[in-house]
């Protein structure tokens, strides 16, 4: 029972929010991914389009295995489209290349936030790793394993650290995404609104993975400070 304490209550609302997020995420794409764009054109169409337009040429434009597991990969400087969205003209497709566009132009323009969550991937992946066994060893230990809790929040505060950085960037990403759909003439305006709802059910998960990293860490923190 030394990890299923009183603790774990300030988890179970993000977690319900994390589910909540995957949920309306998943719903909002699959209705918008049955609604064609008026122009036909294809995700990849309109990001290789954007690209050009924006200032970010040079960016390639591939495809990817999986369901919505689009991203930007800065080193290879490609933006990558999932099965449903690189040969899709659904406005949902649109939404979502448009978005993987924005990080593309965040890179090209030096947005700083981006660097900064740059700078921390490497800590998080470690903290993200290391510190929740780490904290389970510390709480077996008693008072000799206090060290190891330290540590453990040390970890998970970069992970925390992480998550927080990463939603200026997200929500950045958005934002520029309807802007340039907006302004490209790539989508009728109803369109651009329709591919808005896509963007901002996507923002309802960087929004509860940091709530739950948040919430987390307060727990490691009460659970060290009991052992005081």
């Amino acid at each position: 029972m030394l990890w299923f304490d009183w603790t774990i209550l300030l988890v179970i609302p993000g977690m319900l929010f994390a589910f909540y997020a995957q949920w309306k995420v998943g719903n909002t794409f699959k209705k918008f991914s049955q609604v064609r764009s008026v122009a036909g054109r294809t995700g990849h169409e309109v990001a290789e389009r954007m690209l050009a337009s924006f200032g970010a040429s040079g960016v390639k434009v591939e495809p990817v295995r999986g369901r919505l597991t689009d991203h930007y990969d800065p080193k290879a400087r490609a933006v990558r489209l999932s099965e449903g969205v690189y040969e899709s003209a659904s406005v949902a497709a649109l939404g979502v290349a448009a978005h993987e566009v924005g990080h593309a132009l965040q890179h090209a323009h030096g947005y700083a936030p981006m660097q900064w969550r740059w700078t921390l991937l490497g800590p998080a992946n470690l903290g993200s790793t290391l510190a929740l066994p780490m904290a389970f060893v510390g709480l077996l230990l008693g008072s000799g394993g206090l060290w190891l809790l330290n540590l453990a929040i040390v970890l998970f505060t970069a992970a925390v650290l992480f998550h927080v950085v990463t939603l200026p960037v997200e929500f950045n990403a958005s934002r520029r995404a309807y802007a340039n759909l907006q302004q490209s003439g790539l989508t009728t305006p109803e369109e651009g609104r329709q591919a808005k709802q896509v963007l901002d059910a996507a923002a309802l998960t960087y929004v509860a993975s940091a709530a739950v990293a948040l919430l987390t860490l307060l727990r490691l923190i009460l659970l060290r400070n009991a052992r005081d």
